[in-house]
């Protein structure tokens, strides 16, 4: 990842605007800042979310509260739980999230 020229800033999350993306099973609210190329995203998995796709996007992710499961295609699952985090770079182990009682994640992608 490049961090393209931006100047220095702040911002308050609760000002960033939410939008629903349904998974195959429950929601997901995605909040959305980009800085040139990179995407910066708080995100908030509903309770019984289930990615409705397998995604082969590189991100680094921060679990910031509950824990989610990470189906890898390969079959491998990785829990991530509350001050855990994972990296995966584009086009490696596709992938797919999923839920029982919600989290809340810091994505730059």
């Amino acid at each position: 990842m490049q961090l393209s020229h931006f100047p220095f800033q702040t911002f308050d999350w609760s000002s960033v605007p939410r939008e629903e993306h349904a998974g195959e099973t429950g929601s997901a609210w995605w909040q959305v800042v980009r800085m040139n190329d990179v995407r910066v995203r708080m995100v908030v998995y509903s309770a019984g979310y289930k990615a409705d796709h397998w995604c082969s996007k590189g991100h680094i992710i921060l679990c910031l509260e509950g824990e989610m499961e990470t189906e890898l295609a390969d079959g491998r699952i990785m829990k991530l739980t509350t001050g855990m985090c994972y990296f995966v770079g584009d086009n490696n182990e596709a992938h797919r999230t999923s839920t029982v009682n919600g989290c809340r994640l810091f994505i730059v992608d």
